[in-house]
């Protein structure tokens, strides 16, 4: 297994609110753990909230070896969200932050991969698929059919997520296991990145980069830059 991970501001944005995680060696029970997160909230509350939750999540895998993978991931996460309220009850200018998230890890060639919000993971082989499905109205909109797949890029509500951590006091992530073979990539990303670029962008990139992953990553980047950087741009990318 190889890893890399970068987070960039972007090209419109004072403050990076996303914070990521990547990990090849044990963390607690997991033998690896991946994160991405992007936060939300006024001023730097973002900002706090995205780095809080990583942080907090990571020491809590670390002290529970006892449960299954999901089972970990799920006390993980609420416990995570009982104290990001906690601490945004507790300071006035914190009120109402919260944060995507999207964990991940492989044992045995599984991937287990929970997810709050709209970060995405996605799987690339000889092609791309995503695993993640996106907690945002314009995902709700997409299912009832009021518009269209391919307009989602583009239309002016697709910054509203309909779940995030700290958004109530009961977490619901999504659960996913997949199988993984030799030289499938796992890509987790914000939507920085996919608000620039299509999916067969991100698709072609990783695969002509696929023997060096952090130029892969910086090539995603460095593209989603010049497609306008509206947003901060933050990528975990694993090659098994």
């Amino acid at each position: 297994m190889r890893s890399f991970s970068i987070t960039d501001i972007g090209e419109s944005r004072q403050i990076n609110q996303d914070y990521i995680f990547c990990e090849e060696n044990s963390i607690g029970g997991l033998p690896n753990l991946f994160i991405v997160a992007d936060g939300m909230g006024g001023h730097k509350a973002g900002d706090y909230a995205s780095r809080f939750c990583v942080e907090v999540f990571t020491e809590r895998i670390r002290a529970n070896q006892q449960k299954t993978p999901i089972g970990m991931i799920s006390d993980a996460l609420q416990y995570t969200n009982d104290l990001l309220l906690e601490e945004a009850n507790a300071k006035n200018d914190l009120q109402g932050m919260g944060t995507t998230f999207v964990a991940a890890t492989i044992i045995d060639s599984v991937l287990y991969v929970a997810n709050v919000g709209d970060s995405r993971l996605y799987v690339v082989c000889d092609g791309i698929k995503q695993i993640t499905e996106d907690h945002s109205l314009v995902e709700e909109m997409v299912k009832t059919g009021k518009i269209d797949r391919k307009d989602v890029r583009f239309h002016p509500n697709k910054n509203i997520i309909t779940r995030a951590l700290g958004a109530n006091t009961t977490v619901t992530p999504d659960y996913f296991e997949v199988e993984l073979k030799e030289g499938d990539i796992v890509l987790m990303c914000s939507d920085g990145l996919t608000n620039m670029l299509e999916d067969r962008d991100i698709m072609d990139i990783v695969r002509e980069y696929s023997d060096d992953l952090e130029t892969a990553a910086k090539t995603l980047v460095n593209k989603a830059n010049e497609n306008g950087g509206r947003d901060n741009i933050s990528i975990v990318i694993v090659k098994l």
